[in-house]
């Protein structure tokens, strides 16, 4: 009887051994993302799309069905698949990927309203503006025959009216130039700190150069044209440096080329991409291999072409061309995700691989000045009331 019940004790064992490894490789497996199929009979692998969105609480549309709302993740079978974000007030958001079993594929998705906020920030009346990069601060010439106004005016947009400091600073009165120059800059240089910056003017055929400071009124003007091109050599070579410093966060592979082949525009604010243009043609190397899974699937651009405008984003390792704006570079919105850019009639916002351009902006404008701050928010020259004002006044168009 013992070696009966001992057998019929080993047999049971061995059962619930067996049990228990088939289930430890079922939840493996689940794990990993396979399925059972039950109509079919068939083990499917899947894959996890995650999807999220600023702002958040959107509705999450997959090859057209209703999914749910970000921020939230699915389990899929592999495959391709169109998505598409949307919210009431907001353009919509799209991509399409090919999921791949075993994989989570993660989508952040940007939405901006379909009809922006207008908020007027000066009453001044300018004649030019030019953004000061880096910093929510602009130059601005104010020619309206008030010689207690006119003037160079350092606009901070960082601060508001009713601040302790308040948002427009005079730099210059125009009194303190020569009574007889054109009082509109041909051209304004900035320092590598953006604490100084020359301006060209005209006077009669001569074109004269002056150095201003951008951070204290300039009681006195110091002339600079026949200095002007030392100092802006040496500003450039500052400049250069200034640029490997910020390249040593980038791998090695891609520093080589980019000190060599690239003229850089400008880093996105978290300093994970990089917006450049190609001085010659090159074929930019993969530095991580094997290439990351899950990472962003629009369609990568190696072969640079001179003079093409890119994003290299050295998280993953990947390269996209940008479409060339009309007018200036295009400029990183501050959730790095985002450029924003002047195609000359309207202001349109893109993923920062140049996919969901939209259209943010498309009223009256001057066409040469724009800039982004910190707060997201696009500013413009812009008259609305022509017949009453000689010239343009900044504005803030609310594109979060």
């Amino acid at each position: 009887m013992k070696d009966r019940y001992g057998y019929i004790s080993l047999v049971n064992k061995i059962i619930l051994a067996v049990v228990f490894v088939l289930l430890f490789i079922g939840i493996v497996f689940y794990a990993r993302g396979y399925r059972v199929d039950v109509q079919k009979g068939t083990l499917t692998s899947t894959g996890i799309i995650a999807i999220t969105s600023t702002p958040a609480s959107a509705q999450i549309y997959i090859n057209g069905t209703l999914y749910g709302v970000t921020d939230a993740h699915f389990t899929l079978p592999y495959g391709k698949y169109d998505i598409e974000v949307r919210k009431e007030g907001y353009a919509p958001w799209r991509k399409t990927i090919s999921l791949k079993g075993e994989l989570v594929q993660s989508l952040d998705a940007a939405l901006f309203p379909v009809s922006p906020s207008l908020t007027p920030l000066t009453t001044l009346g300018i004649t030019y503006a030019t953004r000061i990069d880096k910093e929510d601060k602009a130059l601005l010439f104010v020619n309206n025959d008030d010689e207690e106004k006119d003037g160079v005016y350092v606009f901070d947009a960082s601060r508001r009216p009713f601040s302790l400091f308040p948002p427009l600073k005079l730099i210059a009165y125009k009194k303190q130039f020569p009574i007889d120059i054109e009082f509109i800059p041909t051209d304004v240089i900035f320092s590598p700190d953006y604490k100084q910056a020359i301006i060209s003017l005209l006077r009669g055929e001569d074109t004269v150069a002056y150095a201003l400071s951008v951070e204290d009124e300039n009681t006195q003007l110091f002339e600079v044209t026949s200095s002007k091109e030392a100092l802006v050599e040496a500003w450039n070579l500052e400049t250069i440096k200034e640029e490997a410093r910020l390249l040593e966060i980038f791998p090695k592979a891609f520093q080589k080329i980019a000190s060599d082949s690239f003229s850089i525009v400008s880093l996105s604010p978290d300093k994970s991409k990089i917006l450049y243009t190609a001085k010659s043609t090159v074929e930019l190397p993969i530095v991580i291999q094997p290439r990351l899974l899950g990472s962003n699937q629009t369609k990568e651009a190696r072969a640079l072409t001179p003079d093409a405008l890119y994003v290299y984003d050295r998280k993953e390792d990947r390269n996209y061309e940008i479409k060339t704006p009309a007018k200036g570079m295009p400029m990183w919105h501050p959730n790095s995700r985002s450029l924003v850019t002047n195609d000359e009639q309207v202001f349109s916002i893109s993923d920062y691989d140049g996919t969901n351009r939209q259209t943010v902006y498309s009223g009256p404008h001057e066409l040469d000045y724009f800039d982004v701050t910190t707060d997201g928010k696009l500013l413009i020259l812009a008259n609305f009331n022509p017949q009453r004002n000689k010239n343009p006044d900044i504005y803030a168009v609310g594109i979060k």
